[in-house]
């Protein structure tokens, strides 16, 4: 269940953290997140309004647990394990906490919910590992030392993987998707409160697709033209160092810069291939499927052992104008 779970929300990356006490407006907020590509939502226990706040949020819970089942729905600022159960009745299919409560963990442990509870140094992190648990959330990351201190934790702890939140904007985002002991991260500036209460829902799905953009980490990488053989490829290499692309040989193309690639006989697409950079492709795959897209998997290579590493290049199945699509992984 929790390896399960794990793999479901890595695929997700961004996890919005919602704080949300109307139900009337639970499935509004989560359209305006999947149409923006966001597959995922950490919906919070924070009220002041008591326990009719607390069966407000559980409500919201419910509403988008059942009127939305391709988003994985967890509950956050589960501070104690009533609260888990609390969730879990409403439909949670995860549990996050701001710190590491054992009697929360245990409850979570014992009906086989997978919860992620909230750690920032060493010891949290020893406490969890005796429960058995790998995935942690890390928090809150910008203060407690962001990306740095996520690097010093890889060390004394290669096998643990984290769920960042706090701090984490579209400006940053990247920089911990980098972080190899990163699963995914949580944030709220794509769901201020200011948006909600406005029911701005076109503002928070624009904001949502800049937000899967930046955590993908898209770049252009190159475009490959197609050339019928070597001497009309060097003929072409030639022309575009006129323009400052001074080109390198080699076996099958020329390469001109690092934005163009011309091939000495055709390759793969009508007129040739362009190359996207990513930070994970299996991430960048699930993203794309929703839009038709899948893996050539005959094209695939993998960082270590196949299909037991992660996949550092494929091309994809759909064409955009005769040229061929592939991710890189950076």
């Amino acid at each position: 269940m929790f390896e399960l779970m794990n793999a479901k929300l890595e695929k997700a990356g961004l996890i919005p953290v919602v704080t949300l006490d109307r139900p009337e407006l639970a499935g509004k907020i989560a359209d305006s997140l999947f149409n923006g590509g966001i597959t995922a939502i950490e919906i919070t226990f924070r009220t002041t309004d008591g326990q009719q706040g607390l069966e407000r949020i559980a409500e919201c819970i419910r509403i988008v647990s059942e009127t939305h089942p391709d988003m994985l729905v967890g509950a956050g600022t589960v501070i104690n394990a009533s609260l888990a159960q609390k969730a879990v009745a409403a439909g949670a299919k995860f549990i996050v906490s701001p710190g590491f409560n054992p009697e929360t963990v245990d409850y979570c442990i014992g009906e086989s919910v997978p919860i992620y509870p909230g750690v920032n140094c060493a010891s949290h992190i020893e406490a969890a590992l005796e429960k058995g648990l790998t995935v942690l959330k890390f928090f809150p990351a910008e203060a407690s030392g962001g990306v740095h201190m996520l690097e010093a934790l890889g060390g004394p702890f290669p096998g643990v993987r984290f769920m960042a939140t706090g701090g984490i904007n579209e400006q940053n985002i990247g920089d911990y998707m980098k972080c190899k002991n990163i699963l995914a991260v949580g944030g709220s500036w794509m769901v201020k409160n200011t948006l909600i209460a406005e029911e701005n829902w076109a503002e928070i799905t624009s904001l949502s697709k800049k937000a899967v953009i930046a955590m993908l980490g898209f770049k252009f990488a190159h475009v490959g033209i197609n050339f019928d053989n070597g001497p009309s490829a060097a003929e072409g290499a030639a022309l575009l160092e006129l323009f400052g692309y001074a080109g390198t040989e080699n076996p099958a193309s020329w390469f001109c810069g690092d934005s163009f690639e011309l091939m000495k006989k055709n390759g793969r697409g009508v007129h040739g291939h362009i190359g996207f950079y990513t930070w994970n492709i299996e991430r960048a795959l699930a993203y794309l499927g929703r839009a038709g897209f899948g893996p050539v998997m005959e094209t695939a290579q993998w960082s270590g052992e196949a299909e037991k590493s992660p996949l550092k290049f494929v091309y994809l199945d759909k064409v955009v104008g005769g040229f061929d699509i592939h991710l890189k992984r950076v």
